[in-house]
This record gives C-alpha cells, sequence and structure tokens, in this order.
C-alpha cells in the first residue's frame, strides 16, 4: 500500500471549526470597537459644529447663529467661497448631516424675539442604525457642553442632560 500525502478530511474540518470558533469571538469585539470609534467621531463632530457655530457668529454677527448644517460648509467637491449661506466653518461631509454612522441635526432658537438675529442653536447626533453604529446620542447648544444620553433625547436636548464625561 502506498502512502497518500496531504491532508485528511477531519483535519481539514477541525481547523474549520477552529476558525469560525475564533471569527465567533472577534467579530462582537470588532463591532464594540466600531461603535466606540463612531461615537468619538460623533463628540469630535459636535465639537467642530460648535466652534463653526460660534465664528459663524462672530463672523456675521447682525445674522447671529446659522439657521442650518449647510450654512456652516460649503459646496461639496467645490472650492468654498464664504459667505453668509456657506461660511466654510466645517467640512462638506459634515454640513451634509451623515458622517460616520450619526445624522447631525441643527435646530435654531426663534428669531422673532432678537430683531431678525438668531439667539440659541441646538445641536442633536443621533446613531444612523441605533445599537449598530453608535448606543449613545449627543446634543449641545450654545454652551458648547457636549452631553450625553443612552436613551434617545428629543430635539431640542434639554441642558439637564448630563454633560459628555
Amino acid at each position: 500500500m502506498r502512502k497518500q500525502k496531504g491532508f485528511s478530511l477531519i483535519e481539514l474540518l477541525i481547523v474549520v471549526a477552529i476558525i469560525l470558533i475564533i471569527a465567533a469571538i472577534a467579530i462582537p469585539n470588532l463591532m464594540r470597537a466600531r461603535m466606540s470609534a463612531n461615537e468619538a467621531s460623533a463628540v469630535g463632530s459636535v465639537r467642530s459644529i460648535n466652534t463653526a457655530e460660534i465664528s459663524y457668529n462672530a463672523a456675521y454677527s447682525n445674522l447671529g447663529f446659522a439657521t442650518s448644517l449647510p450654512y456652516l460648509g460649503g459646496p461639496a467637491g467645490a472650492a468654498c467661497v464664504p459667505s453668509t449661506s456657506s461660511g466654510c466653518f466645517i467640512d462638506s461631509v459634515l454640513s451634509t448631516g451623515t458622517k460616520s454612522g450619526y445624522v447631525f441635526s441643527l435646530t435654531v432658537g426663534s428669531s422673532a424675539a432678537a430683531g431678525g438675529m438668531v439667539p440659541s442653536y441646538s445641536i442633536l447626533a443621533t446613531p444612523l442604525t441605533p445599537n449598530q453604529t453608535g448606543v449613545r446620542y449627543f446634543c449641545s447648544f450654545e454652551d458648547a457642553v457636549v452631553r450625553s444620553s443612552t436613551g434617545a433625547i428629543t430635539a431640542p436636548c434639554a441642558a439637564t442632560t448630563p454633560a459628555l464625561q
């Protein structure tokens, strides 16, 4: 009888089973790491929007704060020219309202009481797909304090929402 070279079917099945066990352990950790990265990006984006709103208010003090995210950014794929409708303070990706698994919305206060000026704003960052792209919700308003919650936040966010730590 001649000896055959190679692996038996049992040996191959054992190797495949070991690989599947390792993958089953690693994939949830990878998902958690991705959610953490998305949440960190969302916090950074909320801070960028806060800075952009303060800069917009300083540049266009007769208008107050910007009324929408596109007013803080510029057109996608084109040179940004600063104006009241495209401040060029944030990148064009963030000004669309969706970035890194989060949706960003900007709500402004009533401008009638301030003589046409926008006196306040609030930013809300919600996961695009809750429990997949992120677990926490983030919000901030003109005091520039970033707040977080694990439950859905109603817009605009309240000052009683705990600050991010």
